[in-house]
């Protein structure tokens, strides 16, 4: 089974088709890599398919999927992660990711809706992570969703989350407004929540903006610009897990690419903070022991 190839500092941008035409200009090393939902390009031919194959042919693809509805009831789409296999064999994508949500049962919701947080669901979503890892023969990289209820809650949700992820050996996508968005809608820490995820697991990180509906509500959107709290849970993230790939996630309501640019811009900078801390913290820690040393070859 392929792992993720983690610890890499790079800065990506979600691919959408209102942004493609402004990306034939993009200076080389403005971006390190481009997401996609691969339902939206599996098998798309035309105009849209030949300028999505010249932007493969200059960056790495990662793959954000929409409608696994891993949390669901109604058996796993088969013939959708077959295809995602293909997709990812034919650009060489470095990981797959999906939300740990369910979308359908039936029919297709077009909503990401909170799976229950219980014993039984997290065997049965653990399950079916397994069904899908044994079948891409890659681990499965896992969104902390966004939501507005909980549904049934007998553990808390980063409890949840860490139940899933060790009975499935998956990976967790960290996705820091999700984590804002929640703190503010159902008030707790996000910080102390930060801390309570199973970091370990973190293979990819997620930023974006989203919109203030009121004081205590918070619509994770990612129509808006990243505001400052989730840069310093960014930061925060970086502390605690390291460097990681981390998107820009954008889907509607864009800004001139410059704009956009410059957020990725904040992501290098952090990136840059973290790699810097933790070089001083390493010579800091060899030091100490070298002078540790040096006090018993004296005494």
């Amino acid at each position: 089974m392929t792992l993720v190839n983690k610890a890499v500092a790079l800065a990506g941008l979600g691919l959408r088709r209102d942004i493609m035409s402004s990306l034939q200009s993009l200076p080389a090393g403005e971006l390190d890599f481009f997401e996609v939902a691969p339902e939206n390009w599996i098998g798309l031919g035309g105009r849209l398919g030949k300028q999505f194959q010249a932007i493969a042919e200059r960056y790495p693809i990662y793959l954000h999927g929409l409608s696994l509805n891993i949390g669901g009831t109604a058996p796993l789409d088969i013939e959708l992660i077959d295809s995602i296999k293909q997709f990812i064999k034919q650009y060489n994508c470095p990981l797959y990711s999906e939300h740990l949500t369910y979308c359908g049962d039936g029919g297709h919701l077009y909503d990401l809706m909170p799976i229950p947080f219980t014993e039984e669901a997290v065997k049965h979503v653990a399950a079916r992570i397994g069904e899908v890892q044994d079948r891409l023969e890659q681990k499965l990289v896992l969104e902390n969703a966004s939501y507005y209820c909980a549904p049934d809650q007998h553990m808390s949700e980063s409890a949840f989350i860490n139940a899933v992820m060790a009975e499935a050996d998956c990976e967790l996508l960290l996705d820091v407004n999700n984590i804002y968005v929640n703190s503010i809608n159902h008030g707790y820490d996000p910080y102390q929540f930060l801390s309570e995820l199973p970091l370990q697991r973190a293979s990819y990180i997620h930023v974006a903006g989203h919109f203030e509906e009121a004081e205590d509500l918070r619509v994770d959107t990612h129509g808006a610009d990243v505001i400052g709290p989730v840069w310093d849970l960014l930061k925060a993230a970086y502390q605690q897990v390291g460097v990681l790939p981390t998107l820009l996630e954008r889907d509607f309501n864009f800004p001139p690419m410059d704009q956009l640019l410059a957020e990725v811009a904040t992501i290098r900078q952090l990136q840059a903070q973290a790699l810097q801390g933790q070089t001083l913290q390493g010579q800091a820690q060899q030091a100490q022991a070298q002078q540790g040393n040096t006090a018993k070859a004296a005494g």
